[in-house]
């Protein structure tokens, strides 16, 4: 009798655990679709108000004020990842959306650059390369954290490398940035998911546990991260098989 108990107490917290996991990843892409979302409708609003646009391109090019908004989405994920435990809640989502806008201000230009028919293409490309990555990394029992330094550092070094050649505009730089981008951000994301997966199930890459009141916060940094790692990997497709207007 006392087994029975011991064995139904041990599956009742199983299933507990299981319900928080699964509740966790879908605040995490919930947090993800509302980011694609207000990046849509400001990507929206530049392309169709000329005075905002005036703001931030010139004769000579980007104003002041545009450098601020393309260079800007990086300081905010480096605020968002150095100071998430000092930062409130309500704080952090305000920064969350502040970027989304941002980063939606960059996507007008791109619509500004490019035809809507390879932007299409290349997002529906996107949205299935990200659905079968994440689908492997949810279900894959390969451990991926040990690319996760190797995964990281290609990040950094496209980061780097894209920015220098935001300066010098080089076409075929970045031809070849689109194709490292898509390996690079296609693996990232079957990594991202699961490492998303483990937090949900209050386990961080080390086994350890993670307190609940931080589950709030800890999705909408899982967030954050699949969303620059879909639009980037967006972004290096259009670099590819995008059409100039």
């Amino acid at each position: 009798m006392e087994q029975q108990n011991y064995q139904y107490q041990n599956d009742s917290v199983f299933v507990q655990q299981r319900s928080v996991s699964k509740k966790f990843f879908a605040n995490v892409f919930m947090w993800m679709f509302v980011a694609l979302a207000v990046s849509s409708v400001s990507a929206f609003v530049l392309v169709n108000s000329p005075g905002i646009l005036s703001m931030l391109v010139g004769d000579r090019g980007f104003t002041a004020l545009g450098y601020i908004a393309i260079f800007a989405p990086l300081g905010l994920v480096m605020i968002m990842g150095a100071a998430m435990q000092r930062l409130s809640y309500p704080a952090l989502i305000g920064i969350f959306l502040l970027y989304s806008i941002l980063t939606g201000v960059m996507l007008g230009f791109v619509l500004l650059i490019y035809t809507a028919a390879s932007i299409a293409i290349c997002f529906v490309a996107a949205a299935i390369i990200f659905a079968v990555m994440a689908v492997m990394g949810y279900t894959t029992d390969v451990d991926l954290s040990r690319f996760g330094p190797i995964l990281m550092a290609a990040v950094i070094g496209l980061v780097v490398v894209s920015v220098i050649n935001f300066f010098i505009g080089s076409d075929t730089l970045g031809y070849i940035l689109g194709f490292i981008g898509v390996a690079v951000f296609t693996a990232l994301t079957a990594y991202k998911v699961q490492e998303i997966k483990r937090i949900g199930e209050g386990l961080d890459e080390n086994g350890n546990e993670i307190a609940l009141a931080d589950s709030k916060k800890l999705a909408l940094m899982g967030a954050l991260s699949l969303y620059i790692t879909f639009i980037n990997l967006f972004l290096s497709l259009l670099r590819i098989f995008g059409d100039r207007r």
